[in-house]
């Protein structure tokens, strides 16, 4: 049996949406894909579909994987993102059964690119969204420019 370890994520798009949720920690907040650790015996697979029914209490099929990549902070570890469809079920906040005391799961929203900030986006691109037909068409309206966000 392969031993996964690592974070399995979900990328569920709808109408130029992406389902993002909401982590607050209470010095910081930001929104990610919904998603968490893959548990001991579990396929990244089957952790995607658990955390998206954990996280936004709605039912998800795998289109197909987008990425894999090294977590940066740990050799052992991999996210493991994956093209879900939810068909047309209205997601809802859930819960994150690990932080069950300290709750940081705060909300859960349909946001498009330009509602989330660089940073975030720059963890959907690597996450592949670059991979979803829709938003590969966008970057081809993108300027050429060099640009890069101010540093303070």
């Amino acid at each position: 049996m392969i031993l996964y370890k690592g974070r399995a994520q979900c990328l569920v798009v709808r109408d130029g949406k992406i389902l993002m949720v909401k982590h607050d920690s209470g010095d910081y907040w930001h929104y990610c894909l919904p998603g968490g650790g893959i548990e001991h015996g579990e396929t990244p697979e089957q952790a995607a579909i658990r955390e998206l029914k954990e996280e936004c209490r709605v039912d998800g099929k795998i289109i197909k994987k987008t990425s894999e990549f090294a977590d940066p902070f740990d050799d052992e570890k991999f996210f493991y993102t994956y093209y879900m469809d939810i068909g047309n079920q209205t997601p809802a906040l859930g819960i994150d059964p690990e932080l069950i005391e300290n709750p940081i799961l705060v909300e859960v929203r349909w946001l498009s690119i330009t509602e989330i900030c660089e940073k975030d986006r720059a963890y959907l691109w690597s996450a592949g969204l670059v991979s979803i037909k829709e938003f590969s068409e966008e970057l081809d309206t993108w300027s050429k420019d060099i640009s890069y966000p101010d540093k303070i």
